[in-house]
């Protein structure tokens, strides 16, 4: 089986939705399939209806706090960030024992930029194993270096929004 590595990216809104998107065609044609989401504080509320779809999609967060990483205070950062690398450990050990077929990973690229992982340790992350079906990234930027192991990217942009 040939690997896949998708990446959803940029300033709009849209993305993780497309990602998730993404997870239920896979999951309607049988695969098993794992997100896991970082950086969403409050946000990924919208996101629980999923949990009503396991066993077949599963959803993780390893975050305690209620608040986006970025509204924190520096102590509650330093405890948070431990959760953070956790549940980035814990995608290293779901892709290096073939746990699922599909691995969603929602803002891993936004711990890069908080400094938190580095764009090795994503590089990394692709090249642990090549038999899975299909690895998804989201986040705001991706990194040129990244992108030598992407196969397909799409950059949303906000054009306009008269919600503001």
């Amino acid at each position: 089986m040939s690997r896949i590595v998708q990446v959803y990216y940029g300033s709009g809104k849209g993305k993780t939705s497309a990602a998730v998107g993404q997870c239920i065609r896979a999951a309607s044609s049988g695969q098993s399939v794992i997100i896991i989401q970082f950086l969403k504080g409050k946000d990924a509320e919208e996101f629980s209806f999923l949990s009503r779809l396991e066993p077949d999609i599963k959803l993780f967060r390893f975050e305690r706090e209620d608040e986006s990483y970025d509204d924190l205070l520096e102590s509650q950062k330093k405890e948070e960030r431990q959760n953070i690398l956790n549940g980035f450990n814990f995608a290293k050990k779901v892709i290096d024992t073939g746990e699922c077929d599909v691995l969603v990973l929602d803002e891993i690229l936004g711990l890069i930029d908080l400094e938190i992982i580095s764009i090795e340790d994503v590089i990394h992350l692709i090249q642990l194993r090549d038999d899975y079906s299909k690895l998804v990234l989201t986040g705001r930027s991706l990194p040129a270096e990244l992108e030598p192991y992407m196969d397909i990217v799409s950059k949303i942009d906000l054009e306009k929004d008269t919600t503001i």
